[in-house]
């Protein structure tokens, strides 16, 4: 694994935006960055990143099968008690995930370490299966990288191929996202996109506009019932707004299911620990409270349950912040995680995040950050595979 400093294509912003991609900065700086691209060996992507994202998604599908069936667990993940059952009948009826993503530490050498799941709202979807690959196909063509290299990217056929399997030709999809969100609109416009492809009549709806009845049924904005929902919404956000008590009684399908519930808070970190201790690609985790944490040294991750982009996280160094991000979480508490060096290239550190779609592996995306959390503005920065 290397990162190679590369000139920029003199066109790219004006692809971007002819494409659609019209956060590839933010405010005033870059989040789509191509001066620079990692190159990885096939070894590397098929052993170390490939392998271990099917791996651990294995695992985590374990912790869920558990959880389903542990009052302890499910009061731990701060899911409440009154979607126990709509949870745990929703994997008994193996409804189908569509996508995640494992974020990864790894520098091309020993097993890479995973440091979460985002299972239930992944972003970047956009910029890993689409963007990255014209990026690809631009450089190939301008013989900016070398004319074998490849890149592990099958994302966007296997959304297609996904979506054809959990909907049937002809189905009413419904996409949303909340407003005021442009990273969020842009991947839900990218996934209707897939939609449309996999031969499925698709339609947006802002998640404030969506509205419900008396007969539990959910409607968008022009009063159409809603069949089926693919949210860009947090499960913990939706069962604390009004209608969430509504959500086990209607007929409508979610996509994500509402097992993913499970796996979508950290929560999940210390528990899938406690299951496979000492499994190479796992972080030893902890809740804070907990009495026993043999395996942490003093210098550790403060986690909160629930937490998107890095927010409110903190580097730990005995009872001392060494750095931490500001944010809005941390009510229902925190987790404890050992502390794993991230990459660091020149005065920039590495996250890989390693996307799941059903059960397949099916690409990477590497943030990059001046600081070693990874927060909502990190530089999004490509990859190609050349041996």
């Amino acid at each position: 694994m290397k990162r190679i400093l590369l000139p920029e294509r003199s066109d790219w912003k004006q692809q971007a935006e002819a494409l659609g991609f019209n956060f590839h900065s933010m405010y005033g700086e870059p989040y789509w960055d191509e001066s620079r691209a990692y190159q990885f060996t096939l070894k590397q992507i098929e052993d170390d990143l490939e392998d271990v994202t099917e791996e651990i998604n294995g695992l985590c599908l374990q912790l869920v099968d558990k959880a389903v069936q542990s009052e302890q667990m499910m009061r731990a993940l701060q899911i409440p008690e009154k979607y126990w059952d709509w949870i745990a009948q929703s994997w008994k009826n193996s409804e189908p995930a569509l996508y995640g993503r494992f974020d990864f530490v790894y520098d091309g050498n020993g097993p890479a370490k995973m440091l979460e799941f985002n299972a239930d709202t992944p972003t970047s979807l956009y910029e890993t299966g689409f963007f990255q690959w014209n990026w690809l196909e631009d450089q190939l063509s301008r013989g900016g990288i070398p004319q074998q290299a490849d890149q592990f990217n099958s994302l966007q056929d296997k959304l297609i191929s996904r979506l054809s399997q959990i909907l049937e030709a002809g189905d009413h999809l419904h996409l949303s996202c909340v407003k005021d969100a442009i990273e969020d609109r842009a991947t839900v416009r990218y996934l209707q996109d897939c939609a449309r492809q996999a031969g499925l009549q698709d339609h947006f709806v802002f998640i404030e506009d969506i509205g419900v009845d008396e007969a539990f049924q959910f409607a968008d904005q022009e009063e159409y019932v809603i069949e089926n929902l693919f949210k860009l919404y947090p499960y913990e956000d939706m069962f604390r707004e009004s209608y969430g008590p509504i959500l086990p009684k209607t007929n409508m399908r979610l996509i994500e299911p509402p097992w993913k519930a499970i796996l979508s808070n950290k929560a999940m970190l210390p528990m899938l620990w406690g299951m496979f201790k000492g499994h190479p690609n796992l972080l030893p985790s902890y809740f804070e409270q907990d009495e026993d944490k043999s395996d942490l040294t003093d210098r550790y991750v403060r986690k909160p349950i629930f937490s998107r982009e890095g927010a409110n996280i903190s580097i730990m160094e005995g009872a001392q912040v060494a750095e931490e991000a500001q944010g809005p979480y941390g009510v229902e508490g925190f987790v404890l995680q050992a502390y794993c060096p991230v990459p660091q290239y020149g005065e920039d550190f590495t996250v890989i995040g390693s996307w799941v779609i059903g059960d397949e592996p099916a690409g990477i995306g590497i943030r990059e950050d001046s600081s070693k959390i990874t927060k909502d503005l990190s530089r999004f920065v490509p990859h190609y595979i050349c041996d």
